[in-house]
């Protein structure tokens, strides 16, 4: 059975990404922050489950040994768990300094620790004919987004974190390499939110040149892709819509 470590697995992408291998019969490893009927949803089908607050340095080490503890390969691990935070104006010293901390820890600092820990359990073994061996690869994949290209006035935080997260992909590439494969997918809009209206919803999607949301599939499809090359690594793929392009 193959296995997959998937961090922020209670809602949106996580969710679905958390289902879509559960479905392919993986071992799934979730973590989560707030308890939801969702994270009862995903137990129930045998989803390993961990509540982690990622801002808790404790908390993620208990979360490393228990993993490391139970399991001697990991075949993917995919870093989605995310914050979100305005960049306000004439919000306090203390808070400015509270976003960065937060969003760098969230977005970089946690899959930093997390593909140092588990270097090990990534598992990578050879196989086919001895003329031509075919290497079967691990994967890490991080969840970046529209912004770490473009940067945003409203969430430089954000947008600089994410950026970090990107410029990792490149680092663990190069240090993981043969073996493992390190990626980054940058979605712009996915889905939106129930509270959303529809004035919202058409300014959004106008933002792209497809004009629409780009769904979790898409995400889904581009895991699947990414973990069945031999050939891509190092590199962040852009779903947007051709976005940048606006």
């Amino acid at each position: 059975m193959l296995t997959v470590i998937i961090t922020g697995v209670g809602q949106r992408l996580g969710l679905c990404l958390a289902e879509y291998f559960l479905a392919k019969k993986y071992k799934v490893i979730g973590t989560y922050r707030t308890p939801r009927a969702s994270i009862d949803i995903l137990q129930a089908k045998g989803a390993e489950l961990y509540q982690v607050d990622f801002y808790q340095q404790q908390q993620i080490q208990q979360f490393i040994d228990s993993v490391k503890s139970k399991h001697a390969a990991i075949d993917c691990l995919i870093h989605n768990a995310s914050d979100w935070h305005d960049d306000k104006d004439d919000l306090a010293f203390a808070d400015y300094h509270a976003i960065f901390s937060n969003m760098m820890t969230i977005h970089a600092e946690v899959p930093y620790l997390l593909n140092l820990a588990f270097k090990q359990q990534f598992r990578a073994s050879k196989s086919g004919a001895a003329d031509q061996p075919q290497v079967q690869y691990s994967d890490i994949i991080h969840i970046s987004d529209y912004v770490a290209f473009k940067g945003s006035k409203k969430h430089m935080a954000y947008a600089a974190s994410k950026a970090a997260l990107e410029n990792l992909t490149l680092s663990f590439a190069q240090r993981y390499s043969p073996h493992i494969k390190v990626n980054s997918i940058a979605p712009a809009l996915l889905a939106f939110n129930e509270h959303d209206d529809e004035s919202y919803k058409i300014k959004a999607r106008n933002k792209s040149l497809l004009q629409t949301e780009g769904s979790f599939q898409e995400v889904l499809n581009t895991v699947e892709w990414l973990m069945a090359s031999h050939y891509i690594t190092g590199r962040t793929i852009h779903l947007d819509g051709g976005r940048h392009l606006k």
